[in-house]
């Protein structure tokens, strides 16, 4: 498996056969998108059985909210991990937003998996859905209240343009892939909004 795709080095879990069927999991998506994918993918890209797969997840659905839900952390922490909170605010936007393009790009078919695929398990992925945007507002909420906001006078996001910028980017994010388009040409017009919505 790639880089690209390997998320179990993220996954909390201690055990070695979950982490290997949520990277199988995370194959297949890269190879045939998850709609597409069966149980008998997962295994075959975990190079385990499916009596190994379902004495850990009920149904592909779990196995597939648990690979966003390690991808979502994974994601934070790299966010979090790129940015200086001494910088000037501005660059931590480019900071910010360059990790942000940097996961994606590494991990595509997740990626749009998660924006597209996601909404359609319905209210099983409801709870997902909105630890997801509870987290990384989190996120941008604390990154924009740190030293170098604070020195240059700029308050802190509000959770309600938190969520304005994430689903924006998220569906730039979709468009920039359903359109074969290079993902890193997010970077400077995600920059651009960011930095109008944080001058004001």
């Amino acid at each position: 498996m790639t880089t690209a795709t390997t998320l179990s080095d993220r996954a909390p879990q201690a055990d070695p056969f979950r982490s290997r069927l949520l990277d199988g999991l995370a194959a297949s998506i890269a190879e045939r998108g998850y709609r597409d994918t069966t149980v008998a993918d997962i295994v075959r890209h975990a190079h385990t059985s499916k009596r190994t797969f379902y004495a850990r997840f009920d149904t592909k659905e779990e196995c597939f909210v648990e690979l966003l839900r390690v991808n979502n952390d994974a994601l934070i922490a790299r966010v979090r991990a790129a940015v200086d909170p001494d910088a000037d605010w501005q660059r931590q936007i480019r900071q910010a937003v360059g990790a942000y393009v940097d996961h994606i790009a590494a991990r595509p078919a997740i990626t749009l998996s998660w924006i597209r695929e996601l909404p359609g398990l319905g209210a099983q992925a409801l709870p997902l859905h909105r630890w997801a945007i509870d987290r990384l507002t989190d996120m941008l909420v604390d990154l924009t209240g740190n030293p170098g906001f604070r020195r240059a006078g700029r308050a802190p996001l509000t959770r309600p343009l938190a969520v304005v910028l994430l689903g924006g980017l998220r569906e730039l994010t979709a468009l920039f892939f359903e359109d074969g388009s290079d993902v890193r040409g997010l970077l400077e017009p995600a920059v651009t909004a960011s930095t109008a919505l944080l001058g004001g």
